[in-house]
């Protein structure tokens, strides 16, 4: 029995990440389908140092309400593919937030490149895990879980994220909640909101009505 238990514990595990690679890396083919899965591989032969390089976060991203992200995957990284593991450079006005959001397929270690933040997330049992972080700190977010960040210095902050999944996905919470076309009246009974107040959080998310 314990046998049985054993091994059933050990296909959850490995079925919860991201599967090992079976060779040295594998760049893929410019002209490989996005869909294909696996992706094939360029002849290794092509390889150069080049498809291990990326430089498209030397500078921040387009800011949107004092919030610029940079999500680096293979998909704009070849040299990541089949790795199980990618990056974001999060970058953030002074009182910009980094909304409440999480990944369903990784956990994040986020380390602190410049600023004050104040970062944290919610566990299974609505107990909160958050503090005031500096320079050069480095805070993890367990995956699956709820997290976020508020600059609270009095400049600019930079936080270079990364994840042990090539696609570790994100759910933001206001989009997830306001902006997927969840049934009005669902959201006013779980919220306890009126329609009107319902309609008034949309606008100010930026999100339209669903019919």
């Amino acid at each position: 029995m314990f046998f049985v238990i054993l091994v059933h514990t050990e296909i959850i595990f490995l079925a919860s990440s991201d599967p090992d690679q079976l060779q040295d890396f594998c760049i893929p083919h410019n002209n490989s389908s996005p869909s294909s899965n696996p992706l094939p591989c360029k002849n290794s032969t092509l390889v150069t140092v080049e498809d291990f390089i990326f430089s498209g976060i030397k500078s921040p991203g387009k800011f949107k309400n004092g919030f610029a992200g940079v999500s680096v995957t293979s998909d704009v990284f070849p040299g990541l593919n089949t790795l199980g593991m990618s990056f974001v450079r999060a970058d953030f006005d002074v009182g910009a937030i980094n909304v409440p959001h999480y990944h369903p397929r990784a956990t994040e270690t986020a380390f602190l490149l410049k600023g004050k933040m104040y970062s944290g997330f919610v566990d299974s049992q609505n107990r909160v895990f958050a503090k005031v972080i500096e320079e050069g700190e480095v805070m993890v977010f367990p995956k699956g879980l709820l997290h976020f960040q508020m600059n609270v210095g009095d400049g600019k902050a930079t936080i270079l994220g990364s994840f042990n999944s090539q696609n570790p996905g994100v759910v933001r919470i206001p989009a997830a909640v306001f902006g997927s076309g969840i049934d009005e009246e669902l959201l006013e009974k779980a919220f306890g909101l009126n329609s009107k107040e319902t309609e008034k959080i949309r606008k100010k998310l930026g999100f339209k009505q669903h019919k």
